[in-house]
Formats: C-alpha cells, sequence, structure tokens
C-alpha cells in the first residue's frame, strides 16, 4: 500500500493558517474509510512501529503527567514572539526545550 498519492505539500505558511483556523492534521474521513485489514497493514508497516513487541501493552503502566506549576518568568520580547509565531501550544514547547537543555546539563 503506497501513500504517494495521499501526499499533500505545504508551505510553513499554509500549515500556519490551517493550525490558526483549527485544521486538524489528521485526515479522519480516509481513517474511517479503512477496514481492519488496511488499519492492521498500515500499523505493520509503519517504521515507528518495527521495533514494538506486539504485546507491548501488557505490561505498561500509566503514568499522568506531573502538574504544572504557574510561573512569572520575564523573558526577551523576540523570544516570546519567535515562540508564539510556531502556533497554539508554544507555552509546551518552550517547556520542551527547557526539558532537553536540563538533559543534555544533567548528563554531562
Amino acid at each position: 500500500m503506497s501513500n504517494e498519492p495521499d501526499i499533500k505539500r505545504y508551505s510553513i505558511e499554509q500549515i500556519r493558517a490551517l493550525r490558526a483556523a483549527g485544521a486538524s492534521r489528521t485526515d479522519w474521513d480516509r481513517l474511517d474509510r479503512m477496514t481492519e485489514a488496511e488499519l492492521e497493514a498500515a500499523i505493520a508497516t509503519d517504521p515507528d512501529w518495527k521495533d514494538i513487541p506486539k504485546d507491548w501493552y501488557k505490561n505498561a503502566i500509566p503514568v499522568p503527567p506531573a502538574p504544572k506549576q504557574l510561573l512569572s518568568l520575564r523573558l526577551d520580547a523576540d523570544i516570546i514572539a519567535w515562540f508564539r509565531a510556531q502556533g497554539p501550544g508554544y507555552q509546551t514547547r518552550m517547556n520542551a526545550v527547557l526539558r532537553t537543555y536540563m538533559a543534555a546539563i544533567t548528563r554531562r
């Protein structure tokens, strides 16, 4: 099953406009039309799942995310503008950048 006909190319401006309009990045109609066999085949050929054991969920333990802590923080205006320009979820991305930096420093 080739995904080539399903590939659509967008500029970053088009993506930002779609996200700002609340457009979903998932083609739900296409997904709804897929049969169970097509879904299984798509999962089986997904490179992100190639090393995941079939029974991965049997020993899975749900871990709820830790609650966030409210913080008043002064940042340079250009930093805030850059993150906000990336669209909704910019504070989550800022958190991810800080977490990645913390992990890199911790590994030293």
